[in-house]
């Protein structure tokens, strides 16, 4: 099939994790470069102000989230649970929203205060 697991392995700002890269049914499989920016609480629990994500393409904001919780373990996945997302500087109404290469995610806890 050529295709190659590449695994998890750091990368300069981010980790590669669990992507493939080669040929499946003629298509080529590879991975998408996302920036994730943590604000609030979530960035008080992923110990970080942003970082970048490789993961496998195609990529969803579910992925992005999936690859984030993994990282971070069960304090940001408590507090994503909580959260609203902006991709690309646009709001997201949903995990299926396809996410590409270069693209940013903002993660934003509900905020006190009006």
């Amino acid at each position: 099939m050529g295709e190659r697991t590449v695994g998890t392995r750091p990368v300069a700002g981010g980790t590669v994790i669990g992507s493939t890269v080669g040929t499946v049914e003629g298509s080529t499989v590879g991975t998408v470069s996302i920036t994730v920016r943590y604000f609030a609480a979530a960035r008080a629990a992923a110990g970080c102000p942003e970082e970048r994500l490789v993961i496998a393409a195609p990529a969803t904001i579910q992925d992005v989230l999936t690859a984030a919780r993994g990282r971070h373990g069960a304090r940001l996945s408590t507090v994503l649970a909580r959260c609203s997302y902006l991709l690309d500087e646009v709001a997201v109404h949903g995990g299926d929203t396809p996410v590409s290469s270069g693209s940013v995610v903002d993660v934003l806890p509900p905020f006190a205060g009006g």
